[in-house]
């Protein structure tokens, strides 16, 4: 059972896609997965999350401060910058800008720890950032969002940090905790938190193409490049960071992972739920989900090849 689930879950990328196309040319599956399913998907991957996670793992950041504050610091600059700089660059509209901007504002994805681990990263690093970036996404995603994306359309701050408080810190500590004092329970139900989250944003990506498959339509082409330029950007100057300060190449390729790979899933819920008038917004959100996983499989099949000498 366990090589079905792993084998599925390596599939990722071609689930994604598959469930985005046929939503696309037929929205009538998917139109039913809306806002409450989105916003229970997502929280229940991230439940998924904390039941993997042991008060041990909160310890590691005492072990590689340097390598954690650099990586946290990054994800929360580079990205925000580098989503208004395409926004700018690309002279996006409103609502793409508005979801480009929110994705890049999100914590790192959770299949960061995956593509790290493929490409002979450090996985450790990789587990503590995302979930550090994670549980403090309730703060830096509404602060980043509000400052870059005010311009285009108001932005409800504070609802954005009760909703980033509800779909991630409180499932992820929720998680934590059953495995503080429940692990034979945290056991079970963790080994399928992987495969959890692929079906739910997976789901939540089918759902959001099939209520917003005419915009999509219409826009493909700026969808396609606006989140293929911003998630290269950050692969590329998360990796360049790290190595202009001399810091080793698993920490380098580390950081370019967690800094390359936003939680799309989480930028589709909110755009969803607060830029509700924007249904591209929350297209950009699965446009990012899709091209971040292909741009980090590529760079994980290249890095597998050359192991770090550093």
């Amino acid at each position: 059972m366990k090589r079905f689930f792993d084998w599925f879950n390596n599939l990722y990328p071609v689930w994604l896609v598959s469930l985005a196309v046929v939503a696309f040319y037929k929205p009538e599956t998917m139109i039913w997965f809306d806002s409450d399913w989105v916003f229970w998907s997502l929280a229940a991957s991230m439940l998924g999350m904390g039941l993997t996670l042991s008060l041990a793992d909160f310890k590691a950041i005492g072990q590689m401060p340097g390598s954690v504050v650099l990586g946290f610091i990054a994800q929360y600059t580079i990205m925000p910058l580098t989503g208004w700089l395409v926004s700018k660059m690309l002279n996006l509209e409103a609502g793409i800008a508005v979801g480009i901007i929110l994705v890049a504002s999100c914590p790192g994805g959770m299949a960061s720890n995956m593509i790290s681990y493929l490409a002979r990263a450090n996985v450790a690093l990789s587990v503590v950032l995302t979930l550090f970036s994670t549980i403090l996404a309730f703060f830096f995603t509404p602060m980043w969002t509000s400052t870059l994306a005010g311009q285009y359309v108001p932005v409800d701050a504070w609802g954005l940090c009760k909703s980033a408080l509800q779909l991630t810190v409180a499932p992820v500590v929720l998680g934590v905790l059953i495995r503080w004092r429940l692990p034979r329970i945290a056991d079970i139900i963790g080994a399928c938190g992987p495969t959890i989250a692929v079906l739910a944003f997976t789901g939540v990506s089918g759902g959001i193409v099939a209520a917003s498959a005419e915009a999509i339509a219409s826009n493909f082409g700026r969808l396609a490049a606006a989140a293929f330029v911003l998630h290269v950007i950050g692969f590329v100057v998360g990796y360049l960071v790290p190595k202009l300060l001399r810091y080793p190449e698993s920490v380098a390729r580390t950081v370019s992972i967690e800094v390359g790979m936003q939680n799309g899933g989480m930028a589709a819920s909110l755009a969803r739920t607060h830029f509700a008038a924007m249904p591209l917004a929350a297209a950009a959100g699965v446009f990012s989900g899709v091209l971040q996983n292909i741009v980090g499989g590529l760079m994980a099949a290249w890095w597998k090849r050359r192991p770090p000498s550093a």
